[in-house]
């Protein structure tokens, strides 16, 4: 009895998600980004993550900060979303959304090309729903921002992506966006 109500219990509970089908669309890139989640090594980020994108949160976010040669970062779900009739360019990467802050999950894994990190104020547990995916290493980054997964398909795609201008790499005029973000398990 014992064993069949364990293998219940197990069949009930959601796996954990492995990886993000990311497709998106612009004047740069245009094409699908897989991303490996790792759970192991930030589980509160990854099921930040997770939620947002099982709640189509970002689908329609614009990659609003490019800047080449190291990273395109997205995820801004309260202004970053092209979806809605408010959306405002200028707006685009200051915010998160309606979840809380998550407390850094700081790793040695390193920042190479691919790796995708959580984005984060001065504040170390400021991490919410933006994120950044490398063009090359930057290992200065290395125990400062949170890794949440890597690029295992599409890096082709993501260095396509439009650049932004300046030291800040704000896109201006028609970003690239996310059209859609679907979890596989």
């Amino acid at each position: 009895m014992r064993k069949l109500a364990l293998a219940l219990s197990l069949m009930a509970t959601p796996a954990l998600a492995t990886d993000l089908q990311i497709e998106v669309a612009g004047e740069g890139a245009n094409g699908t980004i897989t991303i490996e989640l790792l759970n192991d090594v930030a589980p509160g980020h990854v099921a930040q993550i997770t939620a947002l994108a099982n709640e189509g949160a970002y689908d329609g976010v614009v990659f609003h900060r490019v800047i080449e040669g190291f990273m395109a970062q997205t995820g801004d779900v309260m202004f970053g979303n092209s979806n809605k009739p408010d959306f405002d360019m200028r707006m685009a990467g200051r915010g998160g959304s309606d979840k809380p802050d998550l407390k850094a999950e700081f790793s040695d894994v390193p920042f190479d090309r691919g790796i995708v990190g959580m984005a984060r104020s001065q504040n170390p547990d400021s991490a919410n729903s933006q994120f950044f995916i490398m063009f090359n290493e930057g290992y200065f980054l290395n125990g400062q921002y949170t890794v949440v997964g890597r690029v295992t398909g599409g890096m082709d795609v993501v260095d396509a992506i439009k650049r932004g201008q300046g030291r800040n790499g704000e896109v201006h005029g028609e970003p690239d966006r996310m059209t859609k973000v679907t979890v596989i398990e």
